[in-house]
């Protein structure tokens, strides 16, 4: 998936004439502390609701409180992950997407891009998750799947956390199955490190009361 199939109609852009109290009651309106600004349908920049909170004269035009705005963006060709990235890197809840002539063509919020993973990711899809915990020298997703699928299983995602500070991957797994003791065996036959494992107990009917719980609050 690419930038420009993630772009919202929800979250419109401001223009540089509006002013600072517009700005403010627009992102409690769409409930983000940031907006992209534009000037002449090309963009400006993106303010935050902490920049502007930082202003005396909120009655002011955005082009009169700000000379300079940051401009964090992406591409409409750039992939998801670079997507998620930027807005990582930023610490950003809006991020502007252009054309590839840098024209604007909208945005996406991490409150979309949170929705969007939840229903496409594999969470949503019945199974188990096993956490291992693999020296980097180590790690071989090939063999990973081997020992999944010599248990007539399939991995439906997997998820990488590396740490500076560490020679260690913790390597999270959604398998298709959702009785994992003869997975777990397995690796452990394996000299795998099972860090933790989440399989099917008679608290799976809570565990989906949660997660639509989840999915209801990020749809408010």
């Amino acid at each position: 998936m690419i930038a420009k199939d993630l772009i919202t109609d929800e979250i419109p852009p401001l223009k540089h004439t509006d002013t600072g109290e517009t700005a403010l009651r627009w992102m409690d309106e769409f409930k983000v502390s940031h907006l992209p600004v534009l000037k002449n349908d090309n963009f400006v920049g993106l303010i935050s609701e902490s920049d502007i909170l930082d202003r005396q004269d909120l009655e002011q035009s955005l082009d009169v409180l700000f000379d300079h705005l940051p401009r964090p963006y992406v591409k409409e060709n750039a992939h998801i992950y670079e997507v998620l990235f930027k807005v990582a890197e930023h610490k950003i809840s809006v991020i502007p997407i252009l054309h590839e002539d840098e024209t604007y063509a909208g945005c996406t919020s991490i409150h979309q891009l949170i929705m969007l993973i939840a229903n496409t990711g594999s969470i949503k899809e019945t199974g188990g998750i096993i956490v291992l915990e693999v020296n980097e020298i180590d790690y071989s997703l090939a063999q990973i799947a081997q020992i999944v699928e010599s248990n007539n299983a399939k991995i439906l995602s997997s998820y990488i956390f590396s740490s500076p500070d560490s020679t260690k991957l913790e390597v999270t797994l959604k398998i298709n199955k959702i009785e994992l003791d003869s997975i777990i065996r397995t690796f452990e036959r394996y000299d795998y490190i099972i860090s933790a494992s989440y399989q099917k107990s008679n608290s799976d009917e809570d565990l989906q009361m949660r997660y639509d719980a989840v999915i209801n609050f990020l749809k408010f």
